[in-house]
């Protein structure tokens, strides 16, 4: 089974290179601006490539403790809680914190997660899932946080500049996912040091990442706002935008299948054979080919309108569960699930547009949040009491299709109720600054 996970991870390579369209302007030439963006790169992506290696191996690694299924996913579903639960007050508490301190905190946090993993202990591991739901949380919202207010506030920069940085960690968050799957397979399989060594592998990466940052970044803030006031923003806004209740629905939905599918995969694909970390990198390049999909639609001739491509996207998602269901033989179940993964290529692009051109009139991303809060914690609660046996897989399987199709019926209500809506379309001349995808 290592030809075919090879022959699509090279496929769909390939298919990237071909669909990225040639950028659209020069880089700024300034030499400031240069030195100041390579600082950035050189803090954040450490902390991706190491947040990228946990992801492969984790599902095997719990079962190499003698843990029984239903036990790995009660410690999976301590990472899902706290992720959605620390979702609704991550922006205020690294506001309130500091930046660089969260961005220090994050890689202290997923440091200390990884190194937990040497333990037997179920409860150690379960600290563990805990602290790298947190990590991850900071990671993605204080790097990016604190290089905005540094790029605009402390020197300047013309924010039209800001997109071109984001496009090359876009760029480098690809090709570092797809080499953390392989690498996680040398090093746990070729080189036979355990499922654990991934892990372990991520730990000077973090140190790395918090050394550069704690010796070059300076500190920023955000606005002081209290977490019950943002919290009662967002649910204003849910409660007052029907297209951002829709559109919150569909986020929602999406993102906690998302999370069942961050469990199922193994037990999908590891009785076939197939080599884990081959298939990961496999997964990353299929999402990297829908992104440059979601990129060459909207800038390209046929000038495709992210709302139609998130119902595809949606589309798409239901198709793959509902073939994943099926008690298919393993090419199929592996293309199923690189399916997915297309499709979730073309999700989040198209999602990041949406919900930017709707925070004008309606806090989008936090109802999101608020809708996501009570299925996540569902998710979380059900998810050990899930069957273990292949047919009962395959049954929860059926049901996130179940669940694609309904949040299908509300991307087609977004569809519906924005089709006349110019400010929800690309324009002529494409992307604008700062939009998703660019």
């Amino acid at each position: 089974m290592l030809l075919l996970p090879c022959s699509a991870l090279a496929l769909l390579l390939l298919t990237c290179l071909a669909l990225e369209p040639p950028p659209r302007r020069p880089s700024p030439s300034n030499p400031a601006f240069r030195r100041f963006q390579r600082g950035f790169l050189l803090g954040y992506l450490p902390a991706l490539a190491a947040d990228w290696l946990q992801g492969p191996l984790l599902f095997r690694l719990l079962q190499s403790r003698g843990f029984l299924r239903s036990q790995i996913a009660a410690l999976y579903s301590c990472g899902f809680a706290s992720n959605v639960a620390f979702g609704l007050v991550s922006g205020v508490f690294v506001d309130r914190l500091g930046r660089k301190k969260s961005c220090l905190l994050s890689s202290g946090l997923c440091s200390v997660s990884c190194l937990l993993q040497l333990s037997r202990d179920f409860l150690a591991l379960a600290a563990g899932r805990l602290l790298a739901a947190l990590g991850t949380s900071l990671l993605f919202c204080a790097f990016e946080a604190w290089y905005v207010h540094e790029h605009l506030e402390r020197h300047d920069f013309p924010a039209e500049w800001i997109p071109g940085t984001f496009s090359r960690v876009a760029l480098w968050n690809s090709g570092l996912a797809v080499a953390a799957g392989l690498l996680a397979e040398v090093v746990a399989e070729g080189l036979a040091l355990g499922p654990v060594a991934p892990f372990l592998l991520a730990v000077p990466l973090l140190a790395l990442s918090a050394i550069f940052a704690a010796k070059n970044w300076d500190e920023n803030y955000g606005k002081s706002r209290p977490c019950c006031k943002a919290c009662g923003e967002g649910l204003r806004g849910l409660l007052s935008e029907p297209r951002a209740l829709l559109l919150g629905l569909v986020q929602a939905l999406v993102e906690s299948i998302l999370l069942v599918f961050a469990f199922l995969w193994t037990p999908v694909l590891d009785p076939h054979g197939i080599p884990l970390g081959i298939a990961f990198s496999g997964f990353t390049a299929a999402s990297a080919a829908g992104s440059a999909l979601f990129r060459r639609g909207v800038t390209g001739r046929l000038r495709l309108q992210p709302l139609r491509l998130l119902f595809t996207s949606v589309l798409l998602l239901a198709l793959s569960l509902l073939l994943l269901a099926l008690p298919l033989s393993a090419p199929g179940d592996f293309l199923a699930v690189l399916l997915l993964q297309l499709s979730c290529g073309l999700y989040f692009p198209a999602m990041a547009f949406l919900r930017r051109r709707l925070e004008r009139s309606g806090d989008a991303a936090a109802a999101a949040r608020w809708l996501r809060l009570p299925l996540g914690l569902a998710v979380a609660l059900v998810l050990p009491a899930l069957p273990a046996d292949p047919a009962g897989t395959r049954a929860v399987l059926g049901a996130a299709a179940l669940a694609a199709l309904v949040a299908l019926g509300a991307a087609g209500g977004v569809l519906g109720t924005g089709r006349g809506d110019e400010g929800l379309r690309v324009g002529e001349e494409g992307l604008l600054e700062g939009d998703p995808g660019e």
